[in-house]
């Protein structure tokens, strides 16, 4: 029997990947509440009976469970103390420190190996790789539902309202801070291209582009910069910003995360 993977939905991969790869994918939960949307991470219960389900179909080879950072949801610590139930820690709980599909690409990853028959540590230790050789940037619209939710500090969004009303954030950290002050659409893409590209090291990376039913005009147009930009052997991916992350994300906004070939000595921002 296979190691199963799990993620939760901040992950964004398409329903279709997620079923021919054995992913399991657990919904973070989106909340309608009287004037405004808001979310909510999986508790310890939730997550516990996924995993034993997922033991359980794997025939006991082990589970790796993938969630976004710690800095952004309590789904990890929820995570890790479901998986403190497990003997002989069956149940490995990554850590990501990002968010959106650097996640789903390390799962990836490792669903591949463990479909190959791999074992949890090899499934782990990939995972933890392709996550290494990752960055993620959000190209925000606005920064006013992530401040509201506190997805990001209060000096960073007065940093990203006073000087830049089209800002490109990171994640670093774990959490999402500034990368660049930009002003138009415009210039925000090419400098976010510019942070690839550095970053890229003129070697091929696999580029995965979330965005919302408002944003695809937009995200049309940076895909076309990237293309065009990154060397041959490139890759890219695009879906749907997943629910859960357009509600602090706010309207308009597009996600970038990059698989890079090589893993870098300092973070990409």
């Amino acid at each position: 029997m296979a190691v199963r993977i799990v993620v939760d939905s901040s992950a964004g991969l398409p329903r279709s990947l997620a079923e021919e790869l054995e992913i399991t994918v657990l919904n973070l939960h989106v909340l309608n509440q009287e004037e405004e949307r808001s979310t909510s991470g999986l508790s310890s219960l939730e997550l516990a009976a996924a995993y034993s389900r997922q033991l359980a179909l794997g025939g006991d080879a082990g589970v790796v469970a993938l969630h976004l950072s710690r800095e952004l949801s309590s789904t990890w610590s929820a995570a890790h103390t479901a998986a403190a139930i497990f003997e002989n820690n069956q149940v490995r709980i990554i850590d990501s420190g990002t968010v959106g599909m650097a996640i789903g690409a390390a799962a990836m990853a490792a669903a591949k190996l463990a479909q190959e028959g791999k074992t949890l540590d090899e499934c782990e230790a990939m995972a933890h790789d392709t996550l290494g050789r990752s960055a993620t940037w959000l190209y925000a619209q606005r920064v006013d539902d992530l401040r509201r939710s506190g997805r990001i500090s209060t000096g960073t969004a007065m940093l990203s309202t006073t000087l830049a009303t089209k800002p490109i954030l990171t994640v670093s950290g774990g959490k999402l801070e500034l990368a660049a002050k930009t002003r138009t659409q415009t210039k925000a893409f090419s400098r976010l291209v510019e942070l690839i590209l550095e970053r890229a090291n003129n070697e091929p990376a696999f580029v995965a582009i979330q965005a919302g039913p408002s944003s695809e005009e937009s995200s049309d147009k940076l895909q076309k910069l990237l293309e065009e930009s990154l060397p041959k052997g490139s890759s890219f991916m695009r879906m749907q910003l997943e629910p859960v992350l357009s509600v602090h994300a706010g309207e308009g906004s597009v996600g970038v995360s990059v698989v890079f070939s090589r893993h870098s000595s300092r973070a990409a921002n």
